[in-house]
């Protein structure tokens, strides 16, 4: 590519914007930021939240879809599955798919057809039809997500850069955070399709919008006469049998179920061809180059392990809520939505310190207070409600905040503007995967423990232990009225108590799991370079 800079008297609006910022003295205002590139970004970045949001929407009302579709328990866990799935196949696509056809008609595309699927959702009839639409929204909404971080790396100015990052920052954690908060009162008021109508008129916005507004970058067709078929292939088993292999693992336990061994072996196969074509091919479908660079690859690790605290505490608090102190979606949306207000107070916070600390230390104190967080809730017990919660979410909230506006920043902002597109659907992914990695291991720590820990309760609470005896005795005499059956009721009772508290035990093992992961990662903020100054007026996001 040909510098714009040396160009005189030419309209800086008109220039071509995926040329990077870089040549002759002209090159800045060739890629001149403008009130419309602004307008367009706020546009795409409330796609991405829609996107975002509907990973977790319908999982405070996956009860609600399987009474509406006459579905099993095992067929409705599909419908936030398949959305899994197809999304992580998509977002490390969407940076070629960027260069090729730009980011206008990607996100254009993107948008309208999520806003589509959504209406199909809507209105599916049986279980099959909601997992297709599913999916299809999965696949081509995750087209918006990588899309809106690499226009915030090009588009943007470095003086603006404390402003946007924040922005973007806050969406990608405050969506899921708030995912089922927003789909408990959706259900709860009206009915579960709603979670899906709600999309309707904000993407319909958002779809033209993007197609009259987005104007950073062109189209390069020429880049499909090399389409890595076989690449793309490979990545689609690859990570396509991992998602499945990840969420249904835990419940089945693991190797000792045939699918998910079967899925692991061809996640394995597709792994190893989908790494030999990034390797070997001339244009692969994902540039791997990247993880040449420092940041990039500590940026990405971060992010992985940012993902299983965002997505495994935003799970595993509902867990508790729902099953161990019988809260409805609603009210355990309205106990986590202490975690959003925290974010949106840290937010501009964390964009200030930007400018005036070192984003290493961020992330290092980020991190930190994760584990605090998740230390203090290592000591939860069956009584625990709103206000005991309340320290450990804020910790969370803040600390999510602190870690995501630097690691965006270290990972993204040292890249070269033409290998940003793939970069961030690379870094997304890692997020992602973070994410379906920490429920897969949270679910496994919660059974493996549980199961130990009702072994040795059923020790303690056996008969002859005068303790036992007496509890036994006097729950019986308050079940008298049942007659012969007071016995039997107390003993069902004693059972659910154990089950109960072994079940609070585990929790609060898995806390402790989570406080060693995330302290490991500070040290790991040492390995990383602190970011020179971008040039002035951003990149365009070449090809």
């Amino acid at each position: 590519m040909s510098s714009t800079g040396g160009a005189t008297g030419a309209n800086p609006s008109s220039a071509p914007a995926s040329k990077p910022a870089t040549g002759g003295p002209g090159a800045p205002a060739a890629v001149a930021f403008s009130t419309r590139k602004l307008i367009a970004f706020i546009f795409m970045v409330f796609g991405m939240f829609m996107a975002i949001l509907d990973i977790q929407i319908v999982s405070a009302s996956l009860s609600e879809i399987q009474a509406g579709l006459s579905a099993s328990s095992d067929e409705v866990t599909w419908v936030q599955t398949s959305y899994l799935i197809a999304e992580v196949i998509m977002i490390p696509l969407s940076g070629f798919l960027s260069r090729v056809f730009s980011t206008r008609l990607l996100f254009t595309l993107s948008a309208a057809g999520f806003t589509l699927m959504s209406f199909a959702c809507a209105h599916a009839s049986s279980i099959n039809e909601m997992i297709f639409w599913r999916a299809l929204q999965g696949f081509i909404g995750g087209g918006m997500i990588p899309t809106v971080f690499a226009a915030a790396f090009t588009i943007f100015p470095p003086r603006l850069q404390p402003v946007v990052a924040p922005i973007i920052g806050l969406v990608a954690t405050l969506a899921p955070t708030v995912g089922p908060t927003i789909g408990g009162y959706l259900t709860d008021l009206f009915s579960w399709h709603w979670l899906f109508l709600v999309n309707i008129i904000p993407g319909i916005i958002v779809s033209t919008a993007s197609w009259f507004l987005i104007d950073f970058d062109k189209p390069d067709y020429t880049l499909l006469r090399r389409f890595d078929y076989v690449g793309l292939i490979g990545m689609a088993v690859f990570l396509g049998a991992l998602e499945y292999a990840l969420e249904e693992g835990p419940s089945k336990d693991w190797l000792e179920s045939e699918p998910v061994t079967l899925a692991l072996i061809m996640s394995a196969t597709g792994g190893i061809f989908f790494f030999w074509r990034a390797f070997t091919a001339h244009q692969p479908i994902v540039d791997l180059s990247c993880f040449t660079n420092r940041n990039f690859w500590t940026g990405c690790l971060l992010s992985f392990v940012m993902g299983v605290g965002l997505y495994g505490l935003t799970y595993i608090y509902p867990v508790y809520l729902a099953s161990v102190r019988g809260y409805s979606s609603l009210q355990i949306g309205e106990t986590m939505f202490v975690t959003g207000v925290c974010m949106f107070v840290c937010a501009p916070i964390s964009g200030k310190l930007m400018t005036k600390v070192d984003p290493r230390l961020m992330i290092a104190v980020g991190f930190t207070g994760f584990a605090i967080g998740t230390y203090q809730a290592s000591m939860i017990t069956q009584d625990w409600d709103f206000w005991e919660l309340l320290v450990p979410q804020m910790f969370r909230g803040f600390s999510l905040m602190l870690c995501m506006v630097p690691i965006n920043n270290l990972a993204l902002g040292t890249m070269p503007p033409q290998k940003i597109k793939n970069a961030s659907g690379v870094y997304n992914l890692t997020r992602n995967a973070g994410g379906a990695f920490g429920l897969a291991l949270i679910n496994t720590v919660l059974d493996k423990r549980a199961d130990m820990h009702i072994e040795r309760l059923h020790d303690s609470v056996a008969w002859g232990r005068t303790v036992a005896d007496e509890t036994l005795a006097q729950m019986t005499a308050a079940f008298s009225s049942l007659g012969s059956d007071a016995q039997s009721a107390a003993i069902k009772q004693m059972t659910r108590m154990a089950h109960r508290q072994a079940e609070v035990m585990a929790l609060s093992d898995v806390f402790l799991v989570l406080t060693a992961l995330f302290l490991s990662l500070v040290g790991l903020t040492l390995v990383m370079n602190k970011p020179a100054p971008r040039p002035s007026g951003g990149g365009g996001g070449g090809h």
